[in-house]
């Protein structure tokens, strides 16, 4: 294997992997203030569908990602109103939120199916896409890439080196204390959800304006699973969602590297291969002990009600 090759390779995952970091990212932040959210997929294919849709009508892709974002902040919001307000189990309104997702995206987009459109272009950075090797592979990508870069590190910082990421561990960790000590519980949870689901938004708009810039049903093809998955499997870390994300990018595409190399192994076995990894990740900490080992928030997919004593 060349290096050229290796080149292309490492390219072409953090192209696949980028819908998944920022799903990821969306996703770490709710579920570090206590909340599970198992819509992903249905937010992520209403952004894909209604970012392909503004971007189709306007001819701006920018417009496309801001109409994602907004449109996974409001399905976020269904799902906080019914878990937090009305106390409704965690799992199955997610569950919910993503079959009513599928659906609703398939209805909506039934009329540009097929259709393209001109996406994000590459943007190759002045400089620094000329560095031989990390050049190609870091600099030569997409606006939307560049802004996962960003987001992944604004995380980081403020995850671990400020006080709202403080605040929003607190209200992971402990619900009842912080509400003791003043914490507003249900607005940091209400802001949470909502950034992950315009995180949704970025990802699925990502899917219809770059990765494929045409609208096709169910075509996130379950990243929102994987996702989820991937939250798990990073330990609620940033820094490991990052390398995980393009670890399961590497693993998307392998059967096709393998296929051109002239395999024999089924290219369907392969492409299999991040979707077994997913279940076998959510069997594994399904059971409470991995869950501790795992450091998951302790409040994680529990109800808080702020009447109520620890």
């Amino acid at each position: 294997m060349d290096a050229d090759l290796i080149v292309q390779i490492l390219f072409a995952a953090i192209k696949t992997g980028t819908p998944l970091l920022f799903i990821a990212l969306g996703e770490v932040i709710c579920e570090k203030s206590g909340i599970l959210n198992l819509g992903q997929e249905g937010m992520m294919l209403m952004g894909a569908v209604v970012g392909f849709l503004a971007a189709y009508g306007t001819g701006n892709a920018g417009l496309g990602v801001i109409a994602a974002m907004a449109m996974g902040a409001i399905m976020s919001l269904i799902f906080a109103v019914l878990v937090l307000q009305l106390g409704a189990n965690q799992v199955a309104t997610g569950l919910a939120l993503t079959i009513f997702g599928t659906g609703l995206s398939a209805f909506v987009g039934s009329g540009v199916v097929g259709q393209t459109i001109q996406g994000f272009q590459p943007v190759m950075i002045p400089l620094l896409s000329d560095i031989p090797l990390i050049g190609r592979i870091l600099f030569s990508h997409d606006i939307l890439v560049y802004l996962s870069f960003v987001m992944a590190f604004i995380l980081f910082f403020v995850i671990n080196k400020t006080r709202m990421g403080l605040t929003l561990k607190a209200v992971g960790e402990n619900p009842h204390a912080a509400n003791a000590i003043g914490i507003k519980v249900l607005r940091v949870r209400y802001l949470a959800i909502m950034f992950g689901g315009a995180m949704a938004g970025i990802s699925g708009a990502y899917m219809s304006l770059v990765y494929t810039p045409m609208w096709v049903e169910n075509m996130t093809a379950g990243r929102g699973w994987i996702a989820l998955a991937l939250v798990v499997f990073a330990s609620w870390r940033v820094g490991r969602i990052v390398i995980g994300a393009y670890l399961f990018g590497v693993a998307s595409i392998m059967h096709l590297v393998l296929q051109g190399m002239g395999w024999s192994i089924s290219p369907n076995l392969l492409a299999m291969l991040p979707y077994v990894a997913t279940v076998i990740v959510m069997v594994i900490i399904s059971a409470d002990h991995f869950k501790e080992k795992l450091l998951a928030p302790r409040s994680l997919g529990k109800t808080f009600d702020p009447r109520e004593m620890a």
